[in-house]
């Protein structure tokens, strides 16, 4: 049509110019300039009438994995000389190799057909659709055939496959599973001494014990591992990620989560999600791979927001009492009171909070290297404040790998633990 209009204008200058100066010459310049719109006019583009068929590898996706995009058009109305088919792709996507566009005559019932990589980035992506436009030899005049075949992908966030977490919630399920359940029975780490009962394998029996005791027989007593109820929350407030770098860090803490959430349910715990910051999004607590895939679902579509701007507005409700809280948070100031008082309430807390300051740019000078200093001490200081109240806090520093990190921090305490009981 922009060309139409500038052929429109061209004419109707020509015609002005003509008439003013009275001049035949002029006027007869237009005439070439009607006759090629006349033409065009005549020999336009009829109805359009095309069906389009999108089709991908995979409608859900991990973050930087390829997705293959083939779109195949089909003309269902009367020859097109030019058919122009674009395929609008979301500004979250990549494109690596190919094209979405197209541009060839079509006749009718033929199949056009065109195919594009895309690198996914994390999010919930829509593709309005497939636009095709069908003209005639002289590019004058295009008639829309609409958009068509809407879709949408979902890629979910990278996943780290981390080693056994060595956490002691103070509450536990009957499944059996790898924490620790203060009580004895079956399992692989020393609990106690009873006495003998019968059923029970010789090979388990404390032949010391029952040997000062000639009247009684002593078992050993193992402690049973089981699994446990677990509440992820992963924060989203816009204000605790401040960072030179946002949306990295924002990235860092939504792949902590995923990566927490898949150990988590592998090794058979009950894990719910909440997302704490824009609105209250909960993912109710589950087994299993469908709960994986419903958690994955809600971390791909998290988005930063400021609604609940206080950690005070924590909904504590949704967790049963003396449940495993995984906060994952940059976490700042004010944050202290909520987790000093549901540490209170008995609910064992393990913070992983990846550090803003670590993605601070080094520019050098006093100055710049002064403010790092002040934000570090300030950090380490609401982080030994948490210690003391008994909540574990794990300060990631984004180079390092998460799986080391917490491996580091969790293990050791383990360790620790196991080494003093």
């Amino acid at each position: 049509m922009r060309k139409v209009t500038l052929i429109g204008f061209l004419i109707y200058a020509l015609l002005v110019a003509g008439l003013i100066a009275i001049d035949g010459g002029t006027l007869v310049l237009a005439i070439p300039l009607l006759v090629y719109l006349a033409v065009g006019a005549l020999w336009g583009p009829a109805a359009a009438r095309v069906r389009a068929v999108r089709t991908m590898t995979s409608d859900h996706a991990a973050e930087g994995s390829l997705i293959q995009v083939q779109v195949a058009v089909t003309n269902e109305g009367p020859a097109g000389e030019e058919v122009w088919i674009e395929d609008t792709v979301p500004e979250g996507l990549e494109i690596v190799q190919g094209s979405p566009r197209l541009l060839l005559p079509l006749p009718a019932g033929a199949t056009a057909e065109l195919a594009y990589d895309v690198r996914a980035r994390r999010g919930a992506h829509a593709f309005p659709g497939v636009r095709v436009k069908v003209g005639e030899a002289l590019d004058l005049f295009h008639v829309p055939a609409g958009e068509q075949a809407p879709q949408e992908l979902h890629v979910a966030p990278r996943v780290q496959r981390l080693r056994r977490l060595s956490l002691r919630p103070q509450r536990t399920l009957a499944n059996t599973g790898l924490f620790p359940a203060r009580r004895g029975g079956a399992g692989i780490e020393f609990y106690g001494v009873r006495e003998y009962q019968p059923g029970d394998p010789l090979r388990w029996v404390e032949w010391r014990a029952s040997a000062r005791h000639p009247d009684s027989m002593y078992t050993v007593e193992f402690e049973q591992e089981c699994t446990a109820e677990v509440g992820l929350i992963l924060d989203v407030r816009e204000r605790v990620y401040d960072s030179a770098d946002r949306r990295a860090l924002f990235e860092h803490a939504i792949q902590a989560a995923a990566s927490l959430a898949d150990t988590l349910l592998n090794e058979g715990n009950r894990v719910g999600l909440l997302l704490f910051g824009s609105l209250l999004n909960w993912t109710f607590p589950g087994y299993g791979r469908v709960q994986r895939e419903r958690i994955l679902q809600a971390l791909s579509e998290a988005a930063l927001g400021g609604f609940l701007d206080q950690l005070e507005h924590l909904p504590t409700r949704l967790f049963p009492a003396h449940s495993q809280i995984v906060l994952v948070s940059p976490l700042s100031r004010g944050d202290q009171h909520m987790l000093t008082t549901m540490r209170a309430y008995g609910y064992p807390i393990l913070v992983v909070s990846p550090n803003p300051v670590s993605l601070e740019p080094r520019a050098g000078g006093r100055w710049s290297e002064l403010a790092v200093r002040i934000a570090q001490l300030e950090r380490a200081l609401l982080l030994r404040k948490l210690l003391a109240a008994g909540v574990q806090v794990l300060d990631w520093s984004v180079a390092q790998p998460l799986d080391h990190a917490i491996h580091a921090h969790l293990g050791r305490r383990a360790l620790l633990f196991r080494g003093r009981r």
